[in-house]
């Protein structure tokens, strides 16, 4: 979802989605992340402006950078913790949309990222501009509009 509505989030919807990344499985437990809220204004405008789609940030009404460090699967790791994220979201009536970092060094400075630490994806939530109904079609028909290449071309059995 990149369209979002201009009304922001209750607190305890926010703390669901962060305590959702946070309870997120991850290697040896580790938790080799931090999540950056992105509140001020004028540092959102120019966070928006390192990522490849402005508008999600620009529009949101609230946004999450997840930054990680140390060794192991930590891009992994934060893709587990995004998706519970975007998961708690969804199940909170909330959209939300990954967004790819253009420059990683350009982000950091601007996150203040601390030695050691990089930007992995920063996440935009908000209600939806229009409203959705998931119940209005059956899976198999929510699966034939998605822009998705069919599963035979993706599985390979060996």
């Amino acid at each position: 979802m990149r369209d979002y509505a201009d009304r922001p989030l209750p607190v305890e919807v926010e703390r669901r989605i962060l305590d959702a990344g946070r309870l997120s499985g991850n290697s040896q437990n580790r938790q080799n992340w931090r999540f950056l809220v992105v509140e001020d204004d004028e540092l959102r405008t120019q966070v928006a402006e390192a990522v490849y789609a402005p508008a999600n940030i620009l529009g949101a009404a609230f946004v999450v950078a997840i930054a990680v460090f140390g060794k192991g699967p930590t891009s992994f790791d934060a893709g587990r913790a995004a998706q519970n994220m975007l998961l708690a979201a969804h199940n909170a009536g909330v959209g939300g949309c990954p967004n790819g970092v253009k420059d990683a060094d350009e982000m950091a400075g601007l996150l203040r990222l601390e030695e050691g630490e990089r930007p992995a994806i920063l996440l935009s939530f908000g209600y939806p501009a229009r409203p959705r109904d998931p119940e209005s079609r059956s899976a198999e028909d929510w699966s034939a509009r998605v822009n998705r290449k069919p599963l035979d071309e993706l599985v390979r059995r060996l």
